[in-house]
C-alpha cells in the first residue's frame, strides 16, 4: 500500500474510529471533573443568604467568602498542568477527587466562618486542577475528527452538574420548609446542600480508575508499548500505531517540558498566542456569566421574587444552559468554534443590554414593574442561552487547541488561571456593583460582551479540523 493509500485509510479511520463508544466513555469519565466543578462553582448559591444570616456579615464580607474558592481555582489551574506532567494525567484527577470529598465534608459542617472559607479553598484548587486537566486529557486521547464535540464533554458536565446543584437546591429548600437554615438531618439546609458533593466526588475519584492514561503522557516517559494499545483502544485497530507513536515523540522531541519561561516574549511580556488565550478566558468571565450562578436566587429576591420561585428560576436558567451546551456540541465542528463566538456576543449583548433596561426602573411595593420583571427574567435565559451555546464551550475547545505543543500545558494554566481570577473579580464585585446601581452593573457587562466581537474578529483564528501536531 501507498504512503498516500495510508494517509487515506488513517483518515478515513479517523473520522470513523472503530472504538468511538469507548472513547465517548472515556471523555465523558474525563469529563466527570466539569460536573463537579459546575457542582461546587454554583452549589452556594443556595446558601449566601443562609451565610450572610448565619455569619451577620454585609455585602462585602459576603462576597470575599463566596469568591475566595475562585484564589484556589487559580492556584489549581496555574499547577495543574506541571503536575499532569510530573505524576500524569489520571493522577491528578485522583488528586482533584479527594480535594473535592475533603471540601465537601468541611464546608457541610464550619465550626466558624474562617474554616468554611478555607474549605471553599480547598474545593476551589480541585475546581481549577479539573478545569485544566479534563480538556486537556480530552483533547489528548480523542480522535481529530470528533476532539470539537468530545471537547465539549467539559463544558456539557459543567452545565449539568450547574443544573443538578440547582435542582438539588430546590428540592432541599422545599423539604425544609422554604428556609435556607431550616433543618434536615441534623443540619442547616444550606449545609446538606454543600455536603452533597461528597457523591458526586466519590464517583469521580472511581472513573478515574476506569480510564486510561494519556499517549502522550506514556510516550513522555518511555512507556511506548501501553501508549501503542491506548492508540489502539482509541483510534481502532491499525498498521499504522508505530507511526503514530512516531509522530507523537517526534512532536516531543522538537519540544520540552513547558515552563513559564517559555510563554515569554514579544513586545507585551507574553507571547501574543498566550494573550489570545488569556483574552478568551476575561471576556468569557467579564460578561458576567458567573452571577446567574453564583447570585440569581439572591438577585431574583433583591427585586421581589419569592425565595422559592427564585430557587426555580435558577433551575430553569440551568436547563437554559443545557441546552445552549447542546447545541454547541451538534455545532462547534459543523460550523466552526469562531462562528460561534461571535453569534454568542451578538446574542449576550441583547440579553445583557435588555436586562439593564429592566433593572433600571424603580421598584414598586419591592418589586419590579410587571413588564420590566418579565423582561428582565426572559432577558436573563436568553443570555445564558447564547453564552451556553457559545462561549461556555468554544472557550474551553480553544484552549485545548489554540497552543502549540511547546507551549500547552503551561500556556494552558495561564489561561485557566487568568479564567478563575477575572472569575474572582466579577464575583466579589458583584454585591457591592449591585447595592450600588445594579442597571449600570449589567450595561458594564453589556459593554465587555460587545468588546468581544472585534477581539475574536481580529485575533482569534479556526483551530477546526486541525491535530494538535499542526499547531506549531
Amino acid at each position: 500500500m501507498t504512503s498516500a493509500a495510508q494517509a487515506q485509510k488513517s483518515g478515513a479511520r479517523a473520522a470513523h474510529p472503530d472504538h468511538l463508544g469507548h472513547v465517548v466513555f472515556i471523555a465523558a469519565a474525563a469529563a466527570m471533573g466539569g460536573f463537579l466543578f459546575g457542582y461546587d462553582s454554583s452549589v452556594i448559591n443556595g446558601a449566601v443568604e443562609a451565610i450572610r444570616d448565619r455569619y451577620d456579615i454585609g455585602s462585602v464580607a459576603l462576597a470575599q467568602v463566596i469568591a475566595v474558592a475562585l484564589i484556589g481555582c487559580a492556584v489549581g489551574a496555574a499547577t495543574a498542568g506541571r503536575i499532569a506532567d510530573r505524576v500524569g494525567r489520571i493522577r491528578v484527577m485522583q488528586i482533584a477527587a479527594a480535594l473535592f470529598t475533603v471540601s465537601a465534608v468541611g464546608s457541610a459542617l464550619p465550626f466558624a466562618l474562617w474554616d468554611f472559607a478555607l474549605w471553599r479553598v480547598v474545593g476551589g484548587f480541585a475546581i481549577g486542577m479539573a478545569s485544566v486537566i479534563g480538556p486537556a486529557y480530552i483533547a489528548e486521547v480523542a480522535p481529530p475528527a470528533y476532539r470539537g464535540r468530545l471537547g465539549s464533554f467539559q463544558q456539557a458536565a459543567i452545565v449539568i452538574g450547574i443544573a443538578v446543584s440547582q435542582l438539588v437546591n430546590w428540592g432541599l429548600l422545599n423539604a425544609a420548609g422554604g428556609d435556607q437554615r431550616g433543618k434536615l438531618m441534623g443540619l442547616e439546609a444550606w449545609q446538606v446542600m454543600l455536603g452533597v458533593m461528597v457523591v458526586p466526588a466519590v464517583l469521580y475519584g472511581l472513573l478515574s480508575f476506569a480510564i486510561p492514561e494519556s499517549p502522550r503522557f506514556l510516550i513522555s516517559v518511555g512507556r511506548h508499548d501501553r501508549a501503542r494499545e491506548i492508540l489502539q483502544e482509541v483510534e481502532g485497530p491499525s498498521g499504522d500505531l508505530d507511526a503514530r507513536v512516531t509522530e507523537i515523540e517526534h512532536a516531543m522531541r522538537s519540544e520540552h517540558k513547558s515552563a513559564f519561561k517559555d510563554l515569554l516574549g514579544g513586545g507585551f511580556f507574553f507571547k501574543p498566542i498566550v494573550w489570545i488565550g488569556i483574552g478568551l478566558s476575561v471576556f468569557q468571565q467579564f460578561v458576567g456569566i458567573n452571577v446567574a450562578f453564583y447570585y440569581s436566587s439572591t438577585l431574583w429576591q433583591s427585586v421581589g421574587v419569592d425565595p422559592t420561585d427564585s430557587f426555580f428560576y435558577s433551575f430553569t436558567t440551568s436547563i437554559i444552559n443545557i441546552l445552549g451546551t447542546v447545541i454547541a456540541m451538534i455545532f462547534v465542528d459543523r460550523v466552526g468554534r469562531k462562528p460561534l463566538a461571535l453569534i454568542g456576543s451578538v446574542g449576550m449583548v441583547v440579553g445583557l443590554g435588555l436586562e439593564a433596561w429592566a433593572f433600571s426602573f424603580d421598584l414598586v411595593d419591592g418589586k419590579l414593574p410587571a413588564t420590566q420583571g418579565w423582561i428582565a427574567l426572559i432577558a436573563a435565559h436568553v443570555f445564558v442561552l447564547f453564552f451556553a451555546l457559545s462561549w461556555g464551550v468554544v472557550v474551553w475547545v480553544f484552549l485545548g487547541e489554540m497552543f502549540p505543543n511547546r507551549i500547552r500545558a503551561a500556556a494552558l494554566g495561564v489561561a485557566a488561571s487568568a479564567q478563575w481570577i477575572a472569575n474572582w473579580a466579577i464575583t466579589a464585585s458583584f454585591p457591592s456593583l449591585a447595592d450600588w446601581n445594579l442597571s449600570a452593573t449589567y450595561l458594564i457587562y453589556t459593554v465587555f460582551a460587545a468588546l468581544s466581537i472585534p477581539f475574536v474578529l481580529r485575533y482569534v483564528k479556526e483551530t477546526k479540523g486541525k491535530t494538535l501536531e499542526e499547531m506549531g
